[in-house]
C-alpha cells in the first residue's frame, strides 16, 4: 500500500521543510519494521519548489496469519487460501494507519525540535492514496473528507477490470486531497478515516481505542456531521465503547463552545453518576452535562472576583482559554499568561487574536514563556495567581521549586490551585481502575493529601488557605476537583473554611 504527501514552497519557505516536519531526511531512503511488514519512506522529488514524501508499506500476509489476524471482517474465518491472498498488501487500511502513527509519530504530535515554528504553519498539501477501500462508495469518501476544509476531495472509482467495463466499479477508489492544512491535522484525519472507510481493523478493539480516537479527532471530530458514523466504524461497532466515545465527544463540543481547555477533557470523561455535574440550559429544554472544565473555570472566576483581583497571573496557561475568559471582564486590568510550551503560547496568541486586537485591549494582556520551577522577577507584584490543573503535571521532587517561585518570590495576595480529587475517579466507569485522568499526570491526590500539602505551603510562606469543592459533591468520595484558595496572612478565610 502506498501514500504520497506533496507540498510546494518558495526560496524563503522551501518545500523541503516537509522533511523537518516528518523527521525524515529527503536525501535518504529509510526502512522501518512493523508488526506486519516493512515501511519505507523516500522522496521521489525534493526541491525548494516542490517536495514529495512517499510511504510504502510492504505487508507480509504470512505474518498476518501467524499473528492471528488472517480472518475476514467480523471475525469469520476465510478459506485457507484467502488468508494469504487478499487485498491487505495493496489497499490502504488500518495497517497503513498504524504505520503512519509509528513512522510519522513526531509529525502526528505536531512537534519539530529543530524548527518548532513549522508545525503550526499551514502548508499547501497534496495527499494521494492510489487504492483506498471505500465501503460506502466515493460519495462516503467525500462526505468524510469534505467538511474538513480541503479545497479538493477527488474520489475516483477503480474499475473491477478495465478490460470488462460492464463488470462495473470495485469498492476501491483513488483518493486525492488538496488544500492548505497543517500536516499534523492531515495525518490525524487519515489515521482515523482510513480504517473507517475500510470498515475493518486488523487488531482487537480494546477500550483504549476510545482515547486514541479522541486524541486523533481533537479539534475536528466532535463537530463533524458524520461523527456518529466515524465513531461507530472506528470502534468496530462495539456499543459500549461507541457510547462512551459519543458522550465524550459531546462534552468536547460543549467545552469548545464554552472556551474550556481541550486538554482537560480527560477530567470530564463523563457526567458523574445519578445526574451529578448536570445543569438545565433553559426552561423547557432537556438537561445536558456541563463539562467539569467549565465548572472549574467558573469557580476560578468567582474566587478571583471575591478576592477583588485586578492584575492576574495564569501560570501554566496552556492555549489561553482562561486568559480569554479573564479579558472579557473589564475588572481585570492586566492578565499575564505563562507557559513552558512555546507551541501552546503560539496557539494561545492565535486564539486570542493578538495580532488583530485593539491597542487598548492588547495593553491588558501578555503571554510569556517560562518555567514555573524557576523564580522570575516579572511575576512579582500581581494581585492573584492561578495554577489550574498544573501541579499534578510536575514530578513531586520539583514541586518545592514551584512553591518557592510562586509563594515566596512572586508572592501574589491570592493564589488559586486546582487539582483532581483522585478519590472521585471511581465514579467514572470509563476510567480504568488505578489510572490517572490524564496521561501526563505524575500524581493525583486524595482530599487529605491535598489539604496537608496546602497547609504546609501556607504555614511556610505566611498564607492562610480555604478549600472549595468544584463540581457536585459525592457523599462518599467528594467533588471531582478540589481548589485551594491561598490568601496572605493579613486576610483570613471564612469561618469553617480554613485548613
Amino acid at each position: 500500500m502506498f501514500l504520497t504527501i506533496s507540498t510546494t514552497g518558495t526560496t524563503e519557505n522551501p518545500a523541503t521543510d516537509l522533511g523537518f516536519l516528518l523527521h525524515k531526511h529527503p536525501g535518504r531512503t529509510q526502512a522501518f519494521s512493523t508488526s506486519h511488514g516493512t515501511a519505507h519512506v523516500f522522496y521521489p522529488e525534493a526541491t525548494a519548489e516542490r517536495c514529495t514524501a512517499a510511504l510504502l508499506l510492504e505487508v507480509d500476509p504470512v505474518a498476518l496469519v501467524r499473528r492471528g489476524q488472517g480472518k475476514g471482517r467480523g471475525g469469520a474465518p476465510d478459506a485457507a487460501l484467502a488468508q494469504y491472498v487478499n487485498d491487505r498488501p495493496y489497499a490502504a487500511s488500518s495497517l497503513l494507519a498504524v504505520a503512519l502513527s509509528s513512522v510519522f509519530r513526531t509529525a502526528l504530535k505536531g512537534q519539530c525540535a529543530l524548527r518548532p515554528e513549522l508545525p503550526g504553519r499551514p502548508l499547501p498539501l497534496r495527499i494521494e492514496i492510489p487504492v483506498l477501500p471505500a465501503r460506502g462508495g466515493p460519495e462516503l469518501v467525500r462526505r468524510l473528507f469534505g467538511p474538513l476544509g480541503w479545497d479538493r476531495v477527488e474520489s475516483t472509482p477503480i474499475a473491477l477490470d478495465e478490460r470488462f467495463p460492464e463488470w462495473g466499479d470495485s469498492r476501491y477508489v483513488r483518493l486525492v486531497l488538496e488544500g492548505g492544512a497543517r500536516l499534523e491535522d492531515a495525518l490525524r484525519q487519515l489515521y482515523v478515516l482510513l480504517p473507517v472507510l475500510d470498515d475493518a481493523k486488523h487488531y482487537w478493539i480494546a477500550p483504549d481505542e476510545v482515547d486514541k480516537l479522541l486524541r486523533a479527532g481533537d479539534g475536528w471530530l466532535a463537530g463533524h456531521p458524520e461523527h456518529a458514523l466515524i465513531t461507530a466504524r472506528y470502534l468496530a461497532r462495539r456499543k459500549e465503547l461507541t457510547r462512551d466515545a459519543m458522550e465524550r465527544l459531546e462534552l468536547a463540543r460543549l467545552a469548545e463552545a464554552d472556551g474550556s481547555e481541550p486538554e482537560e477533557l480527560d477530567n470530564a470523561v463523563a457526567a458523574a453518576p445519578d445526574g451529578a455535574d448536570t445543569a438545565p440550559e433553559a426552561p423547557g429544554t432537556p438537561e445536558r452535562a456541563v463539562p467539569l472544565a467549565v465548572r472549574r473555570r467558573d469557580a476560578i472566576l468567582g474566587a478571583l472576583r471575591e478576592a477583588g483581583a485586578q492584575r492576574v497571573l495564569d501560570l501554566g496557561c496552556g492555549e489561553g482559554h482562561l486568559v480569554r475568559a479573564l479579558l472579557k471582564d473589564p475588572a481585570y486590568t492586566e492578565v499575564l499568561g505563562v507557559d513552558v510550551s512555546v507551541r501552546a503560547l503560539t496557539i494561545a496568541a492565535r486564539r486570542l487574536r493578538l495580532e488583530r486586537m485593539g491597542e487598548r485591549q492588547s495593553s491588558r494582556v501578555r503571554l510569556l514563556q517560562g518555567s514555573l520551577a524557576y523564580t522570575d522577577k516579572r511575576l512579582a507584584g500581581y494581585d492573584a495567581a492561578v495554577l489550574s490543573e498544573v501541579i499534578e503535571h510536575l514530578d513531586l521532587p520539583r514541586l518545592p521549586a514551584l512553591e518557592y517561585a510562586v509563594f515566596a518570590a512572586a508572592r501574589p495576595r491570592t493564589v488559586l490551585v486546582t487539582t483532581p480529587n483522585v478519590e472521585y475517579n471511581v465514579r467514572w466507569e470509563s476510567l480504568p481502575a488505578g489510572h490517572v485522568r490524564h496521561r501526563d499526570h505524575r500524581f493525583e491526590w486524595t482530599r487529605e493529601e491535598f489539604r496537608a500539602w496546602a497547609a504546609r505551603v501556607a504555614g511556610r510562606h505566611g498564607y492562610t488557605v480555604a478549600h472549595v469543592p468544584v463540581g457536585d459533591e459525592d457523599p462518599e468520595v467528594g467533588a471531582p476537583t478540589q481548589m485551594a484558595v491561598f490568601t496572605t496572612a493579613t486576610e483570613t478565610p471564612k469561618e469553617g473554611e480554613a485548613a
